[in-house]
């Protein structure tokens, strides 16, 4: 099984934005292999889980669909069905709760 390789950013303004967009405090949000934060601390973000679960999956999807297929499917799914039925976010979100979901990840 390969390694599934990510970071984090901490502090980023892409997050920002994201969060703005979204009226959230506190976001992480998905680039190729970088996980961005605003309003948590990288320390506070692997300490959920959860959440972590669900930002790994994200990555993986990215690596299964390519960076352009991913933000055209991900961009017009949220037109046509709304944020929390992006059928991505959906994935991720059945995520959160998969023990296996954290196997052969590194993150940096």
């Amino acid at each position: 099984m390969a390694i599934l390789k990510c970071s984090i950013r901490e502090g980023s303004g892409v997050a920002r934005l994201a969060a703005w967009k979204m009226k959230s405090g506190r976001i992480a949000i998905v680039f190729g292999s970088v996980i961005h934060l605003h309003g948590v601390s990288r320390k506070e973000f692997l300490a959920n889980t959860a959440w972590v679960r669900h930002e790994v999956r994200h990555v993986r999807q990215y690596q299964e669909a390519g960076l352009w297929r991913f933000w055209w499917r991900y961009v017009i799914d949220w037109v046509r069905y709304g944020y929390y039925n992006i059928p991505y976010e959906q994935d991720a979100r059945e995520a959160e709760g998969n023990p296996l979901e954290l196997e052969g990840v590194e993150i940096r």
